[in-house]
């Protein structure tokens, strides 16, 4: 099977990224000199245990947070050359842990506003179409206070595909979610992949999510220390099993 990077261009890619805060373990940078790309149209998953940079990683690559050192590019641009409009457009396409939905608002009007910001004309339209691409067009006059984790999730990634996207970041999943719920987020994951040709880059610990991607890369107390594509849940688990970081692996302040 050819390797994924050998034929697609990355949409996004970092070069040498570091980012000096301290990570939740290990003590060292959150990450140290991070080379990674994200090829087109793949589901990418970027694996480690709690600490080993995997949201840092995703909010520089989204623009969300500037690193000390190396480059950001999306496609051939750098994000230091971009403008305010362009990189709004790069950061609203982040997906957190845990979405926080304006409270007293419909699924529908969740989306809606997030298609107003966009500037397009036809709101109800985007909006409806985004709702259907994760499968919550039934939901639309709901309330988004009594949704589960699971649909404010793919609400959350509704209100990103309202911009037509290339390529959307989304931060541990399935977290917190039951194996049926992760299923149904991965799903939409999927198919935003294989039916509408975009880019996923997800951050993640869990092995059956990461099955479900293209790729696998691996962090390890903030380094990129290996990648596997077409990966199975088993061989995610056995890397991560293998990469524990150890005291060594951090790097120096």
């Amino acid at each position: 099977m050819s390797l994924i990077t050998d034929v697609r261009l990355p949409v996004v890619q970092l070069v040498r990224v570091s980012v000096g805060h301290r990570a939740a373990a290990g003590g060292g940078p959150a990450l140290h000199e991070a080379s990674v790309g994200f090829p087109e149209r793949t589901l990418t998953a970027v694996v480690g245990p709690s600490g080993a940079g995997k949201s840092t990683l995703l909010r520089c690559a989204s623009g969300l947070e500037r690193p000390d050192r190396g480059k950001v590019f999306r496609g051939f641009r750098e994000l230091d050359a971009m403008d305010d409009r362009e990189l709004t457009e790069l950061r609203g396409l982040f997906v957190p842990r845990r979405p926080e939905l304006l409270p007293g608002l419909t699924v529908y009007r969740t989306v809606a506003r997030a298609a107003r910001a966009t500037g397009r004309r036809s709101r109800r339209a985007a909006a409806m179409d985004a709702l259907c691409q994760v499968g919550l067009e039934e939901a639309a006059g709901r309330s988004v206070d009594g949704l589960s984790a699971e649909r404010r999730k793919r609400v959350a990634v509704a209100a990103t595909l309202v911009a037509g996207p290339r390529i959307l970041f989304i931060d541990e999943p399935t977290d917190s979610l039951d194996p049926a719920g992760a299923r149904r987020v991965m799903d939409v994951l999927r198919a935003l992949v294989e039916r509408a040709g975009r880019t996923v880059v997800m951050g993640t610990s869990d092995p059956q999510a990461a099955a479900r991607a293209d790729r696998t890369v691996f962090l390890v107390a903030g380094r990129v220390a290996g990648k596997l594509d077409h990966p199975t849940a088993d061989e995610v688990a056995a890397e991560l099993a293998r990469r524990q970081p150890t005291q060594a692996d951090a790097p120096a302040p």
